[in-house]
């Protein structure tokens, strides 16, 4: 829904993975936090707004004529981060969400001709105390404990990669969350979203260009064995690529575009169920801006009401002129 080419100085849309079908039930349960919100399109300079950067700054980038983040991945740089916290511990018995929008300009591998296997590139959620550590290496696999990520990997030979991953601070991984082959080409611009509920303990992805679904993503689920994490800051990662199984190392070096993060804890909905033909009830937060839309052929959406202010409490919107078929509703929230 993003485009990062067009929305400056414009509220930011986020679409909810969220859906109410005028057949069935939907309903999705979120744990009752203190609301948080962080949204960030660049249109000022993000280190008077919270944002740091760690380790080799010059990856990072700030354009203010076009408002937007420059970011390398070199694997080959220490560790470093372009971040901003959250305001909370979260672990697995939190939800909320994530999004960004990404435009990749080249991917490929690294510098180094003895790491030509793939490797990724990083954004999402990280403990800062133990990332800035000297000992933290991500390519290693079992050396970079609580991270709630999204990582896609070159193709070097087996599909590129999408792969949303959470893992604890015992370095146990989720389950599933891979998906391949699944490009994200350099030229379009990509909106990623990434919600998770503790109910049922699932990270779901949704990603879309221009408007259109783009995959879907795998869902990464938390198996029933799997401790916990604890994470505080969300932004950028370029991870460094030692440590990795001799025989099969890999690198990346990329360049792109970064814009409109937003990080909501809870999310914007806490949760949405159908109550019957084109009406929709869902709890919904303050200083968030919901539109209820329509689809009747499953691809395209429709506004199917006036937008309504957020109010911290259930709320009930109705389809104004509901069709005569069976159609598919969603609810989706504009920051601010």
């Amino acid at each position: 829904m993003f485009s990062a080419d067009k929305l400056k100085d414009q509220p930011m849309k986020i679409p909810l993975p969220l859906l109410a079908a005028l057949a069935g039930l939907l309903s999705v349960s979120f744990n009752a936090a203190q609301a948080t919100t962080i949204a960030e399109n660049f249109s000022g300079d993000p280190a008077s707004t919270g944002w740091s950067v760690y380790g080799n700054s010059s990856l990072f980038g700030w354009n203010a004529t076009n408002q937007n983040l420059a970011v390398t991945w070199d694997s080959s740089q220490p560790n470093s981060y372009f971040t901003h916290a959250v305001g909370a511990n979260l672990t697995k018995a939190d939800d909320f969400l994530l999004g960004f929008d990404v435009r990749l300009n080249d991917i490929g591998p690294g510098t180094d001709p003895d790491k030509p296997f793939t490797f990724q590139i990083a954004m999402g959620l990280i403990n800062l105390v133990q990332a800035t550590n000297t000992g933290y290496h991500r390519a290693s696999g079992f050396e970079a404990p609580n991270l709630v990520e999204f990582d896609y990997f070159w193709d070097s030979g087996y599909g590129a990669t999408v792969s949303p991953v959470l893992i604890s601070g015992l370095n146990e991984y989720n389950t599933g969350g891979f998906t391949f082959p699944l490009e994200l080409a350099p030229g379009p611009t990509f909106h990623v979203a990434m919600l998770y509920t503790a109910d049922d303990r699932t990270l779901r992805t949704t990603i879309t260009s221009n408007g259109v679904a783009f995959g879907p993503v795998q869902d990464a689920t938390l198996g029933a064995g799997f401790s916990d994490f604890i994470v505080d800051h969300f932004g950028v990662s370029s991870f460094n690529d030692a440590g990795q199984f001799p025989g099969y190392e890999g690198s990346v070096l990329a360049h792109g575009i970064l814009d409109n993060f937003v990080f909501a804890a809870p999310p914007p909905v806490t949760w949405v169920a159908a109550t019957g033909p084109g009406q929709i009830q869902f709890r919904s937060t303050t200083n968030w801006l919901y539109h209820l839309e329509r689809s009747t052929d499953y691809q395209s959406w429709l506004p199917a009401s006036a937008p309504v202010a957020g109010i911290a409490g259930t709320m009930m919107m109705h389809d104004t002129n509901p069709p005569t078929v069976s159609a598919l509703y969603r609810v989706q929230a504009q920051w601010p």
